[in-house]
């Protein structure tokens, strides 16, 4: 059993990790990776919901109707975006300005959703929450990474402290949007021959 839970959180942190594997959620991974605070400050967000959304679909998985199951599971999704988006306006309302329409468009992220049918409403609670944990932190982690190079290189700065000092050119393209579509295309490139390896 113990063997079992390692590979569910595992598997979210290199075999399945949702941008560079299962391409799944990108619409935040563009969006938000302008910076690392705005890129780590979601995947925590996503991790939170992601983590308690598992537990109570798992939790509650035999007592749900078969017919009503995605409308129950976009509520208790809903629930915990909402607990998230009022905590962040309370205790870091600058990041809840950054981020804005993203939070709240969690509900509605396809690997919150797809794990919850997929794996969540299949498993047991334990087996769930380490399915969640591990996806949540590969999420973050890509979050992190990208949100990294498009801020080093975009702005020549890293959580918002000069890298290069005052004489550095930075390559602000990266930072517009068309720049992470380059960024993550170049990242997904190097996951790929990482993975061929």
């Amino acid at each position: 059993m113990a063997k079992t839970t390692v590979q569910e959180f595992t598997k979210g942190l290199w075999a399945e990790i949702p941008p560079f594997r299962l391409v799944l959620g990108l619409c935040p991974v563009l969006a938000v990776t302008k910076s690392v605070d705005t890129g780590v400050g979601m995947g925590i967000a996503f991790t939170f919901v992601l983590v308690c959304s598992n537990i109570i679909v798992s939790a509650l998985r035999k007592v749900i109707p078969k017919e009503v199951r995605i409308a129950c599971y976009i509520v208790v999704i809903a629930t915990f975006v909402t607990v998230v988006e009022l905590m962040m306006q309370a205790f870091a309302y600058p990041l809840f300005l950054q981020l804005g329409i993203f939070i709240p468009l969690i509900v509605v992220n396809c690997i919150v959703l797809g794990r919850a049918e997929a794996f969540a409403a299949k498993n047991g609670v334990v087996k769930s929450l380490m399915d969640a944990l591990g996806m949540g932190v590969g999420f973050t982690l890509s979050l992190f990474a990208l949100s990294a190079v498009r801020e080093i290189l975009g702005k020549g700065s890293f959580y918002g402290m000069s890298v290069f000092g005052p004489s550095f050119q930075p390559f602000s393209f990266l930072i517009e949007a068309p720049g992470a579509f380059v960024s993550l295309g170049l990242m997904l490139c190097i996951m790929n021959m990482l993975g061929k390896k």
